[in-house]
């Protein structure tokens, strides 16, 4: 018998069912670890990618976004305070918007502005806040929009410290004027655009940590 399968040889059969325990055949691109985090859950959705790799892009992303608001912000109430104060209102669009240098001594938009003291306040503790969720980040979208929020923090918090009347009393620098509206600066629009962007976020039910909520 063993001299008939020498001359005529074995059949074909797969590891795999010719006995138990062997090793499935090792295809192309085998020995490649496979990312968990890139993995599928039961539902077939991609489970968030929590490296601490992922976490260091967006903390990159939130400060840069931050950085450019502040940076913005800061170079253009310089060059208002410079050029336009105590100046007459320069008309971009005629009527519908001028630029028109002022001090807020109150909060976004010149609400509030016997409480000079408070938004300071807040303001600091809104900074606190985003460095502290920035540690669970791993949402681009949030990076985005908390660099928004702590870029106008930054800037208007500048201005509190460092201008008159005092420190953490000062006036904050104001120049965009449309009509029928209040004046402000390009920190009260960062802070208004990244509050905006935080909430259509959690209407879509999507966490900073890239947790999405279908409910």
């Amino acid at each position: 018998m063993a001299e008939a399968e020498s001359i005529i040889g074995r059949p074909d059969i797969p590891e795999s069912e010719g006995h138990e325990g062997a090793e499935p055949e090792r295809g192309e691109g085998a020995g490649q670890s496979v990312d968990p985090t890139a993995a599928e859950d039961g539902d077939g959705e991609a489970v968030v990618d929590r490296s601490a790799a992922t976490r260091r892009r967006r903390i990159i992303v939130l400060f840069c976004v931050a950085v450019l608001a502040y940076l913005l912000d800061l170079g253009s109430k310089m060059l208002v305070v410079a050029k336009l104060e105590h100046q007459e209102p320069v008309e971009i669009f005629g009527s519908w918007l001028r630029l028109d240098a002022i001090r807020n001594a109150g909060a976004a938009f010149g609400i509030g502005e016997a409480f000079t003291i408070i938004f300071t306040i807040i303001a600091a503790t809104v900074i606190v806040v985003i460095a502290r969720l920035a540690r669970k980040l791993y949402s681009l979208p949030w990076a985005i929009a908390l660099g928004l929020l702590l870029g106008g923090a930054l800037g208007n918090l500048t201005d509190r410290i460092f201008r008159a009347p005092g420190t953490f009393q000062g006036a904050v620098v104001d120049f965009i004027a449309p009509a029928h509206f209040a004046v402000f600066n390009l920190a009260d629009s960062s802070i208004v655009c990244g509050g905006i962007l935080i909430v259509i976020l959690s209407f879509k039910g999507l966490d900073p940590d890239g947790t999405v909520h279908k409910d």
